[in-house]
């Protein structure tokens, strides 16, 4: 069940597996089941290698499933849409456009005329507090503040699914914590369902609903925890013996 209380499937994977081509094949994924409600944020966590990214970009619409079923909303997946935002590990925002620019790009490839265009990324300036930043080029960011432009980018064009890979696997542990606040926060004024995979427990615990352990390659469904610590999250979540506790259960199943 999701927290807006719907039981209405948004993303759905159904004895899905993958296999990479090459002159040794690799089966990443092999009978995944996994459900994913409207407004849930789920972590997928596991070992290198387990099929985290290959079922986010499945999800995504990048790549078509060896064997079985994804869906939305029970459609089948065939492609990228717009109702589904992507955001990158590794840097993807555009070092030739400034911020507002970067923000605006997905909504111009909608055809936007320009006064709702603006309208929108000063709104998603103020929210992520990179206002006074919106005439500033990426290389004049911290690598924070850089990966918050990309989620706004993502942001601006209102997908009601956001796919996050390891958005802030690069960071250091303090810019890194900051951007789990700032990523809580958003989720909690906007409410997207959200699939996000990570190799940092610690980082699953504090920002899902759920969290899903897949196994070894080929991955599958190997245990799932359901997170029933209250919201908004803060420093004192952190620190709190049911945080402590549930991050031991996760350990011990990944380990």
């Amino acid at each position: 069940m999701s927290p807006s209380g719907s039981p209405r499937i948004r993303l759905e994977a159904t004895e899905v597996g993958y296999t990479y081509p090459g002159q040794t094949p690799t089966r990443a994924l092999e009978g995944l089941n996994l459900s994913v409600v409207e407004n849930e944020f789920v972590a997928l966590l596991g070992p290198v290698g387990c099929g985290k990214t290959t079922l986010l970009r499945i999800f995504a619409g990048f790549l078509q499933p060896t064997t079985g079923i994804v869906r939305c909303d029970g459609a089948s997946i065939e492609g990228p849409s717009w109702q589904k935002g992507y955001v990158l590990q590794e840097a993807a925002i555009f070092p030739w456009m400034k911020v507002r620019e970067n923000i605006e790009f997905g909504l111009l490839a909608k055809g936007m005329e320009a006064p709702a265009r603006r309208a929108l990324s000063d709104e998603l300036l103020t929210l992520l507090g990179l206002s006074a930043f919106e005439a500033a080029y990426p290389k004049e960011l911290s690598a924070g503040m850089s990966k918050m432009v990309e989620v706004a980018r993502v942001l601006a064009t209102d997908p009601s699914i956001l796919l996050l890979d390891e958005p802030f696997g690069a960071l250091d542990a303090q810019t890194r914590a900051r951007m789990q606040d700032e990523l809580a926060r958003l989720w909690e004024q906007r409410r997207k369902t959200v699939v996000f995979v990570t190799h940092d427990v610690e980082e699953a615990v504090y920002l899902a609903d759920r969290i899903v352990v897949l196994s070894p390659r080929p991955g599958r469904v190997k245990q799932q925890f359901s997170v029933s610590l209250p919201r908004p999250r803060s420093l004192d979540t952190r620190f709190a013996g049911t945080f402590s506790s549930l991050k031991r259960e996760v350990w011990q199943v990944i380990g």
